[in-house]
């Protein structure tokens, strides 16, 4: 037993030393028997290149397992068993779910046939055709059958390496539900469909059923091939709809004469996408203060000046290292109470890497706040940041002690001071020669 902690802890220090992802180096990659590993050799030898350490299992296999003791005992997990129907013990669609919650990042490759994985899809929010309907398409003409289909990349977008040329693809599509955690990466061409048959037999019903809007929803480019699911903990999972984008045979066959696929960077990318190693963002603190301050308060006062503060860093795989980042530009604060009070830009500081400031004015409403920075966007690892402060009215001596908008008040106070001051002289000074009046006529 202690010889198998210790064997872990190692195994956890050596990955935290020389990983190439953020979150470590250790990958499991469940392969059926039917699928040679030697003829995904670019794929696999690409990460043995970067750091990863594979470990190779059947899926029928009961080890290595996927958890000891309750805990992942891989960072990453790659299941090519497309066609495979039964799977061990550990290999469960609840079980993959958990590794996921657990920081654990998984790749998956499906097929046209059913299998638990299409079950699995449904609750990562992707619809699959029928079984036995992969993805078929007539165009461009080629000497391929039509189920092996050139696909253009779409270059804008930040997870895959710029001006890659199109990659080949066969296997099965899937319709993306409304889903904001959803990351379509590639999508079908606009001439393809799903069907049970690559002749155009059936070509006038599936134009049909497109008018109507029934079964064409398994046609054009909405389709998608490979998607990523950011999940909120920060683990990803990458829905690929056939296992042989990452072959060698689809990696070394060219797209034209004398043009060679796309297929081996972007599967580079999009496994460097899948296991944290670009678009990997995170929070290193947060801090807040009065201005001309430099300490946080406990509590605050109401219409006090706040300063606050933010330091965030990107993953550098090359470096193997957290580096402050300075490129959001539309990051937001907001100041809530229930409902945001102040919704704010969240600028990045000029000459400080990473540091992120803005002052504001707090609400003229005590109660309990929240600093909340809640940044997601599509590809990117979400950004959440919650900080509870009070905000208080001013003290009965933190009051000023004139109010500019009180001096008419002030000056009917006084004004009838001085009169009644005035007129009480008066009225005493004028009774006393009276008095001296009357006295000298009774004489």
């Amino acid at each position: 037993m202690f010889s198998r902690w210790a064997s872990l802890l190692l195994l956890g220090l050596a990955s935290f030393v020389s990983s190439r992802s953020s979150t470590g180096d250790s990958v499991l990659v469940i392969l059926e028997p039917r699928l040679d590993k030697d003829n995904f050799s670019i794929f696999f030898n690409g990460l043995r290149d970067k750091g990863y350490n594979l470990t190779f299992r059947s899926p029928k296999d009961a080890q290595p397992a996927l958890l000891e003791f309750g805990y992942p005992r891989y960072d990453h997990v790659i299941l090519f068993a497309p066609e495979t129907k039964t799977f061990a013990s550990d290999i469960t669609p609840q079980s993959l779910v958990e590794l996921l919650s657990k920081n654990t990042n998984l790749l998956l490759a499906l097929s046209p046939k059913q299998t638990p994985l299409t079950s699995l899809a449904s609750e990562f929010s992707l619809t699959l055709p029928p079984p036995g309907t992969p993805l078929i398409s007539h165009f461009p003409e080629r000497d391929t059958p039509a189920t092996v289909i050139p696909v253009n990349v779409n270059s804008s977008s930040p997870i895959l390496t710029p001006g890659l040329p199109p990659v080949w693809f066969s296997g099965v599509p899937f319709a993306l539900q409304n889903n904001p955690l959803l990351v379509p990466i590639l999508n079908a061409p606009a001439e393809s469909f799903a069907a049970d048959t690559e002749s155009d037999s059936g070509a006038d019903t599936i134009y049909e059923a497109a008018d109507k809007g029934g079964e064409g929803l398994w046609a054009g480019s909405q389709l998608g091939l490979v998607t990523g699911f950011q999940a909120l903990g920060g683990a990803r999972a990458l829905w690929v709809g056939g296992v042989d984008l990452f072959s060698d045979e689809f990696a070394q066959k060219e797209i034209k004469p004398g043009k060679k696929s796309g297929n081996e960077q972007f599967a580079a990318d999009i496994a460097a996408w899948a296991f944290r190693e670009s678009l990997d963002l995170r929070i290193d603190s947060v801090s807040h203060h009065r201005v001309n301050e430099t300490e946080p308060r406990e509590t605050y006062t109401i219409n006090d000046n706040i300063v606050f503060t933010a330091h965030i860093s990107k993953f550098n795989p090359e470096k193997n290292e957290w580096e402050p980042y300075s490129g959001i530009s539309d990051l937001q604060l907001e100041f809530t109470m229930l409902d945001p009070h102040i919704r704010t830009a969240l600028p990045p500081v000029p000459g400080s890497p990473g540091e992120y400031s803005v002052t504001f004015r707090a609400p003229d409403r005590h109660g309990v706040f929240k600093f909340i920075i809640n940044y997601k966007r599509k590809g990117w690892t979400h950004l959440e940041s919650s900080t509870v402060v009070p905000l208080v009215p001013p003290r009965h001596d933190e009051y000023p002690r004139f109010l500019s908008a009180a001096w008419p008040y002030y000056v009917g106070a006084i004004s009838t001071s001085v009169g009644f001051f005035v007129f009480s002289a008066l009225w005493l000074g004028g009774d006393d020669k009276e008095n001296k009046k009357g006295k000298s006529k009774a004489e």
